[in-house]
């Protein structure tokens, strides 16, 4: 996979069912992708996956289908805290809403 800053995520609009798409940070770990919501659920992309988690995404020109969650939990305590340190070393800023991304296999395009 080539080197990218971005990664280009496109969530669908719950108001207008319509595709939102949005350039930002991330980092990969273990098969998966993170991004952080800087406005939390604020942000329209955020609150777009709250209501239909299904996704697509591209990262180092490959494009990706998958499903989104917010780490939230006690049990994602532990994965948000190594989020936190990736973009921290990458990006020197780590705050707001952790979104993992989940590539459903098979459907790499």
């Amino acid at each position: 996979m080539e080197a990218s800053p971005f990664l280009y995520l496109t969530t669908r609009g719950w108001k207008t069912g319509r595709p939102h798409r949005i350039e930002i940070w991330f980092v990969e770990l273990e098969g998966r992708f993170y991004v952080i919501s800087e406005q939390g659920t604020r942000a329209h992309w955020a609150q777009n996956l709250k209501r239909d988690p299904d996704v697509a995404f591209r990262v180092g020109g490959r494009d990706y289908v998958g499903a989104a969650r917010t780490l939230e939990s006690e049990a994602d305590a532990p994965v948000a805290r190594r989020v936190q340190e990736l973009f921290e070393s990458q990006y020197g800023w780590n705050e707001g809403l952790i979104v993992e991304l989940t590539p459903i296999t098979g459907d790499e395009v």
